[in-house]
């Protein structure tokens, strides 16, 4: 057997395995989004996480699957008069979307027990993993708690809870990015604190305004208020119709006006904070982290062209797609650079160097 000298082999290995799941997962977020806005995350109405891998496999499957569809308030109010064809367009976007979450999870696990097996992570980098496993489970759960919200009462999810499985779904990303960029080892970036301080409040505000948008998605509040940059007759809504309902607090996730307002605000703060962070990198010469700043920015200047040009058309599919996309692509970049100025430990998240082929 040949022996590994370095922990170079092990890395690639577990990088490569890392970035494929992070790949599904933002392809995941995308099928989500489609199938969110293509109105079809309610046409199927049980959770089978095993037999509900195979989707209805004959004319009488089918009709059982439509006439379970039936009895939920969507297909009353909205959809009623539905053909089965018409159902089956909707209901494939949603077995898709649970589908890829389910070879996910085993894409994630088998290569996971593999390396286990292996003995060839690290104790703090199995305990990482075994977390982002534990959240991937969670994800379901929530993806199943989430839908269960609009089968009695609603005629669409709740947004609360949509947002909820958004943001869980981009943490779990989160964590696997910041993860595969500390299997890489790196000097550390000699940088000014207030760099550090403004690449994590920049992740933060990213979090933030990526809720945001999935309260505007679950309220259908980019199809109001389709100006720019005016929003209801002003740049800033008259206080009254920000803050009518009560508690006040209720605004800020039911109120259509206040939630596409605080949207856009923040997307305001986050553009500036990059701007001012990209300045201060430069400034500062900060070498790789200047770089990383600046491809930050130029990411968070595309992400808000394109979430005026989805308002101003009210919300196309393909430009809320791209809107949404680049989102993943404006997180991506805010978790490198936010890694990238972080303190590093030399023995943070290192695999010990095993023989090829011996077992752990």
């Amino acid at each position: 057997m040949t022996p590994i000298s370095t922990p170079s082999e092990p890395h690639r290995a577990v990088r490569w395995w890392l970035i494929s799941v992070a790949a599904l997962i933002a392809l995941m977020v995308l099928v989500g989004g489609a199938t969110r806005l293509t109105e079809s995350g309610l046409s199927i109405v049980e959770w089978k996480p095993v037999t509900g891998s195979l989707p209805p496999l004959s004319e009488t499957q089918w009709t059982e699957a439509f006439e379970a569809y039936k009895k939920i308030p969507q297909y009353r109010e909205l959809n009623a008069g539905m053909s089965l064809s018409e159902f089956k367009e909707i209901f494939w976007w949603e077995w898709s979307h649970r589908l890829l979450g389910r070879f996910i999870g085993v894409a994630y696990l088998l290569p996971f027990l593999f390396f286990l097996w292996r003995g060839g992570l690290s104790g703090e980098l199995k305990r990482r993993l075994w977390l982002l496993f534990a959240l991937g489970g969670l994800q379901g759960a929530v993806g199943w708690w989430m839908v269960a919200s609009g089968l009695t009462e609603r005629v669409e999810v709740s947004q609360y809870r949509l947002a909820t499985h958004l943001v869980l779904a981009l943490l779990i990303f989160a964590g696997i990015v910041w993860t595969v960029r500390r299997l890489a080892e790196r000097p550390q970036i000699a940088a000014p604190v207030r760099l550090r301080f403004t690449s994590a409040l920049l992740l933060v505000v990213t979090f933030v305004q990526i809720y945001f948008g999935a309260l505007v998605a679950g309220l259908r509040a980019g199809r109001a208020y389709n100006t720019w940059p005016d929003i209801d007759g002003g740049f800033i809504p008259p206080a009254e119709r920000l803050w009518f309902e009560t508690p006040w607090w209720r605004n800020m996730f039911d109120n259509v006006l206040t939630v596409q307002f605080e949207h856009r605000m923040t997307a305001y703060a986050l553009f500036v904070l990059a701007a001012l962070h990209a300045f201060d990198a430069m400034r500062s010469r900060a070498g790789s982290a200047a770089s990383g700043a600046l491809l930050l920015f130029a990411a968070v200047s595309l992400q808000a062209v394109l979430g005026i040009l989805t308002l101003l058309n009210q919300v196309p599919i393909g430009l809320a797609l791209a809107h949404q996309a680049v989102a993943i692509a404006v997180l991506t970049l805010a978790v490198m650079q936010a890694e990238r100025l972080a303190s590093r430990h030399s023995a943070e998240a290192q695999p010990r160097a095993v023989p090829v082929g011996q077992a752990g």
